[in-house]
């Protein structure tokens, strides 16, 4: 008779732990996952991104943009960086990741190699993890805030091109679009508008914003809420027949440095993408654009909060991931 209390409390400890950890893989990671493996791997890993940095910037929206792909797929599983074969088409030769710039990959394969130089961490420190150390370290070296990094992911297990289809934002995104996708990752609205700042960064070829400045509608060839100036730059640089790889920076202001410059443009009609300046023109948005506009502090703290979120979309476990050997092929 004494069993039944005993299995009444574990029945309840059961539901508990299901309702606090709701995504049980998330609950493993942790700050300091590797202290007792590989004591240093953030220090590699560090090293190696410093020195692919002061190669070239593009290190650094290459990295943060290669993190962002892989944890909106299948989670954050190092699954984007898989190598297509014979049999499979893998997630990075997807239409919507083929203008991944290829030093985001370099630099998590040559970190993992570096962690692999070292007998106590060989094959002990997963790609997943690595490109979320690499992430870190980009957005501190360009000027971004610097925080502690939960780590414990397993790599993942598949990776198809047709696992991408409808999970990544698209540039002509309205804020209904966003705020569903994002909310399908279990991240709010003030997440999206905090992530959405990776545009302060890198480049984009001119088909993705092409309609925004000669077919926006029959009425507005010229999307209206566009500054009028900077459509005209623009246009300058984009023309109308523009060879497919010319590419130019979505933050005209600060191109090569993390801050709060990108809610700053949108508040004078310079997101590049309508999926940007929706952010400043819908109403439910505004104000949190208004805010970190005018308060850096208030933005880096938001956006630590949000890309911690984002690091624990979907992360592998158990018999559902390994640790790679070479972060591009199943082992």
């Amino acid at each position: 008779m004494g069993r039944f209390p005993l299995l009444a409390i574990a029945m309840w400890s059961l539901s508990l732990s299901v309702c606090v950890f709701p995504d049980t893989a998330s609950a493993q990671l942790k700050q300091n996952y590797y202290a007792n493996i590989c004591p240093n791997v953030e220090n590699i890993v560090r090293g190696v991104v410093n020195t692919k940095f002061k190669q070239t910037f593009v290190t650094v929206p290459a990295t943060l943009r290669l993190f962002f792909h892989d944890c909106f797929v299948q989670g954050c599983d190092a699954s984007v960086i898989i190598s297509s074969t014979g049999s499979n088409t893998a997630e990075k030769d997807h239409p919507d990741n083929l203008s991944l710039a290829g030093d985001g990959f370099d630099t998590v394969i040559k970190a993992k190699a570096e962690v692999d130089k070292n007998p106590t961490c060989r094959n002990k420190v997963s790609c997943a993890d690595i490109l979320t150390m690499a992430t870190r370290d980009v957005i501190a070296l360009s000027g971004g805030p610097s925080y502690a990094v939960e780590l414990g992911r397993l790599d993942g297990l598949s990776s198809t091109s047709a696992s991408v289809n409808g999970k990544l934002p698209q540039p002509t995104f309205n804020l209904d679009k966003l705020n569903s996708l994002f909310a399908a990752k279990g991240l709010s609205q003030t997440d999206m508008i905090a992530l959405s700042a990776a545009h302060t960064l890198g480049f984009s070829h001119c088909s993705k914003f092409a309609n925004r400045i000669y077919n926006f509608s029959r009425e507005n060839p010229v999307d209206p809420t566009l500054d009028k100036t900077y459509a005209a730059q623009l246009q300058s640089m984009c023309p109308k027949n523009v060879d497919p790889r010319i590419a130019i920076d979505m933050d005209p202001t600060t191109p090569k440095k993390f801050d709060n410059v990108y809610y700053q443009n949108l508040q004078q009609g310079k997101g590049l993408f309508t999926s940007d300046e929706v952010l400043f023109t819908d109403s439910r948005s505004k104000p949190t654009v208004n805010t970190w506009a005018s308060s850096s502090t208030a933005f880096q703290t938001a956006f630590v909060q949000a890309i911690t979120k984002l690091g624990r979309v979907g992360v592998k476990t158990g018999k559902n991931g390994n640790i790679r050997r070479d972060c591009s092929v199943f082992n």
